[in-house]
């Protein structure tokens, strides 16, 4: 989901207001040099080979004159990519995280600065000077969020927005937005070699995309979930936010052939209430389990013990059967981690026997 998770669930953002520190902030980091990488790199001020470089990103140009080095990264999402790719010596902060980092990158992710655990204010942000920024939705790159494109752009902060947040999707309205195109992994792997491409990597950028499509083959190899029927429970307990058809959760359901029980909402994260979920009565609930503390029903813990006491939820098939799979937050988001989500419920439908 979005600024407070997907990690997140869109929460309700109050307007920042932008105050008189910020500009003299952005003065600042003007007269130091940001946009166009550090005072003392050499290749900032004679420029680096095969710079400026170019990527189209969500109806924007974004353009760099040489390798980032101080890059700040607004969401969990993008976070990991940029580690994945190797470049914690090139991140000067990370910020709204819903769960522990991936495994195999806590060391690279210990080094780099946490600017905040939620969304951070633009002179936060302001205040790593950074040359480079990136997010993983609108509703932190954006009105309402820390700052708009615009807003860095015009202090020569280059800032590029995960493509799965806007490619084939609508965010004008108040919840997490509405898809009108299907979204594939193959909107993340582009994510994957913008960034790449961006930072100079390109090699180590489809390393990355071949290990994850590779993983999704393994994990999928001969599966056959037709008929099996998922829903995915991100949090809220008094009005579940479940996943509508086209998003991550729908790349995961594929993956595997099954069904999704919402999938005649093409709201990313919509709203239902519990008669509804117990009406649909899927043969698998997916729960998101977060660490975060934004919302009421955030852990998988929670999530089952609210599902097994309340009256309208506790008979329906998949609790009855206790056939639950824990995702963390980013796995039901579109990252590079849906893969990850894509293996865990292969190999839950397995272990269920819902899958041949």
């Amino acid at each position: 989901m979005s600024a407070a998770g997907p990690a997140g669930l869109r929460r309700p953002l109050l307007p920042r207001r932008l105050r008189g520190p910020v500009l003299l902030l952005s003065g600042a980091l003007l007269a130091s040099g940001c946009g166009s990488g550090a005072p003392d790199d050499p290749a900032a001020r004679s420029g680096a080979p095969g710079y400026p470089r170019t990527v189209r990103d969500c109806g924007h140009e974004v353009r760099v004159t040489a390798p980032p080095r101080r890059a700040v990264s607004l969401n969990q999402g993008t976070t990991e990519i940029l580690l994945s790719l190797g470049l914690a010596d090139r991140m000067a902060g990370t910020a709204t995280w819903t769960d522990p980092v991936m495994k195999g990158l806590e060391k690279a992710n210990a080094g780099v600065p946490r600017l905040a655990d939620d969304t951070p204010s633009f002179e936060t942000v302001l205040d790593a000077e950074p040359d480079f920024v990136a997010a993983s939705f609108a509703s932190t790159l954006g009105t309402g969020g820390v700052a708009t494109r615009e807003q860095f752009t015009r202090l020569g902060v280059p800032a590029y927005l995960s493509p799965s947040d806007c490619a084939g999707k609508d965010n004008s309205g108040d919840g997490d937005g509405v898809r009108d195109k299907t979204l594939t992994m193959d909107t993340v792997y582009g994510e994957v070699r913008d960034l790449a491409r961006l930072f100079g990597v390109e090699q180590r950028g489809e390393k990355l995309v071949d290990d994850l499509k590779a993983r999704v083959d393994r994990a999928t190899s001969g599966i056959d979930a037709s008929g099996v029927t998922l829903m995915y429970w991100f949090a809220n307990s008094a009005s579940p936010y479940l996943a509508g058809c086209c998003g991550a959760p729908g790349v995961i359901t594929r993956a595997v052939g099954a069904h999704n029980a919402m999938d005649d909402t093409h709201e990313e994260w919509p709203q239902a209430g519990w008669e509804t979920v117990a009406d649909r009565d899927p043969d698998v609930l997916v729960l998101g389990d977060l660490t975060r503390d934004s919302q009421t029903a955030e852990t998988a813990a929670k999530k089952i013990e609210f599902l097994e006491s309340d009256p309208v939820t506790r008979n329906m098939t998949a609790v009855r059967e206790k056939r639950y799979v824990l995702l963390s937050g980013q796995a039901m988001n579109p990252t590079i981690r849906t893969v990850e989500g894509v293996e865990q419920v292969a190999a839950a439908l397995r272990e269920f026997g819902l899958a041949r």
